[in-house]
């Protein structure tokens, strides 16, 4: 148990982001000595404990800085100062130097760390969940690819091996994202008109053990389906006067398990779309089956005459006894026969999902899984590090068993990459998450003209999101790049009966100013 005592509450998600990645699975405890917070301030008989973090920052004094580090998180016990008031300019506006003084002390942290465990992290102090976004940005502002290197390494210790993948990812989505209707400005940021729209489906056959996202079992919610397809209907029907005849450039139906509906119901939710959505513009229409387990030839067949032209049979691993641990009720030879089945109505754009550092999982079963998925040859594969999620019930698993602990995650990395490279595929997107394994990434390869469009749209921040049904986030971007947000519920029958509120809330986000 660790113990981070503050003074200062807006260094908290850093310094904890840090401390974690040094050390993964460990337990923290988070206190701030003058602000409300929902630990509390740190009890009398904790201050001098062995196992105490202190830090103290005073960025409005100045902009130095001194940080008071005591106990076990690192090697011996000392009091560490940095004056960081020569690295800010006078006429600097005071926000300006408080974001420096963040990014400068959680270089310096992140220094400190790696040089007490002899440990570099393969992405360095960066914490946040899109790389490639600032990687781009980078491109865009500097001269050369030397002094984009330059800036990821100064500042924020990227390693060579992670600079070569965000570049030559930032380089590709650049590419593809160029026929998305783009601005007519100079930066090229955001796109003119286009949007995507994204519908959610909160059933599932089982709640998978690392599983964060809004889903509930199908068979709990059976009733509740037909009348959660027509709420959705007046979502969409809605969303189309709301965009004012524009149409979507991607159409992208997750969840939660979309397959987990009936053939008849995926009918009837895919006719709703096709007649009430325009379709003219769409270059991408995708529905993440995903769970071979809820994957039928009659769906198959249901999704291959309303026009879907991408699916996801999602493995996430190739080894019996993992999959019954995390909660998947389906086998190795579900997987096989879905995919099969998918191939064989017609569907030649079919990703596959797996996740590195499953509970038990050694080196060799990923090598395993990765070999079994390269006879089948998917034309996409999204490569997840496994994430403990606060919502997931995982994370409940890792404080009941201790940390999975043991995986070499930058071979099993490794083993993706070849599975990819030997499949004809090449790495077009990726993407970070809170407490994920070996501070490594999610990292999605595709063939040629296989890439997944949405994926792009959606992580690198260019364009609108329109996002139907429960727990869905719409997001809208404005051709300065400013982004704003509104959420849905993440209840059914809330939903259900705050379906009028939810249409209110996007026609606000999309008509204001």
């Amino acid at each position: 148990m660790l113990t981070i005592v503050y003074n200062r509450q807006e260094f908290e998600y850093d310094t904890y982001a840090c401390v974690t990645s040094f050390f993964p699975g460990i337990a923290l405890r988070q206190y701030f000595d003058d602000v409300e917070h929902k630990d509390g301030n740190l009890p009398e008989e904790e201050k001098e404990a062995p196992d105490t973090l202190r830090i103290e920052l005073y960025p409005e004094e100045g902009f130095g800085m001194a940080s008071f580090i005591a106990g076990e998180i690192l090697s011996k016990t000392e009091t560490y100062t940095l004056d960081l008031r020569a690295s800010f300019k006078e006429e600097q506006k005071a926000e300006e130097k408080a974001i420096a003084f963040k990014k400068v002390w959680k270089r310096y942290f992140y220094d400190l760390m790696s040089k007490d465990t002899g440990i570099s992290l393969p992405w360095g102090s960066l914490t946040g969940i899109r790389p490639t976004k600032l990687i781009m940005t980078m491109l865009r502002e500097e001269e050369t690819e030397d002094k984009v290197r330059d800036r990821l390494y100064d500042e924020y210790r990227v390693s060579e091996e992670k600079m070569d993948l965000g570049i030559r990812i930032a380089r590709l989505e650049d590419s593809i994202l160029d026929p998305f209707r783009y601005k007519t400005s100079a930066d090229k940021t955001t796109t003119e008109g286009g949007y995507s729209l994204y519908i959610g489906i909160p059933f599932c056959p089982s709640t998978c053990l690392y599983c964060s996202f809004t889903s509930f079992p199908i068979a709990v919610w059976q009733k509740k389906v037909a009348d959660y397809l027509a709420a959705l209907k007046r979502e969409m029907e809605a969303a189309v006067r709301i965009m004012k005849g524009k149409g979507p450039d991607t159409i992208y139906i997750g969840g939660g398990t979309p397959t987990s509906l009936s053939a008849d119901e995926l009918q009837i939710l895919l006719e709703n779309v096709r007649e009430i959505i325009p379709m003219d513009g769409v270059r991408e229409f995708t529905v993440e089956a995903g769970r071979p387990d809820s994957i039928t030839k009659d769906k198959l067949k249901v999704m291959k005459q309303m026009g879907v032209g991408r699916i996801s049979v999602n493995p996430q691993t190739m080894k019996e006894e993992t999959l019954r641990l995390i909660g998947r009720h389906h086998s190795v030879d579900d997987v096989r026969r879905a995919f099969s089945e998918a191939r064989e109505a017609g569907f030649d754009n079919i990703n596959m999902d797996t996740i590195l550092g499953l509970p038990g999982e050694t080196l060799d079963d990923v090598k395993k899984t990765f070999e079994e998925i390269e006879k089948m040859a998917p034309d996409s594969l999204t490569v997840h590090s496994l994430a403990l999620k606060r919502a997931s019930r995982m994370k409940r698993w890792v404080e009941e068993h201790g940390a999975i602990r043991g995986m070499d995650y930058e071979s099993a990395m490794g083993y993706a990459a070849k599975a990819a490279g030997a499949l004809g595929m090449r790495p077009y997107y990726l993407y970070r998450q809170k407490n994920m394994a070996g501070n490594l990434e999610n990292t999605g390869y595709a063939t040629e003209g296989k890439y997944g469009l949405y994926n792009i749209l959606i992580m690198e921040e260019v364009q609108s999101i329109v996002a139907l049904g429960v727990g869905t986030v719409s997001k809208r971007v404005w051709p300065s790049g400013r982004i704003e947000r509104c959420e849905n519920v993440k209840d059914v029958t809330m939903y259900l009966d705050k379906i009028d509120e939810m249409i209110a809330r996007k026609e606000a986000l999309f008509t204001i100013n």
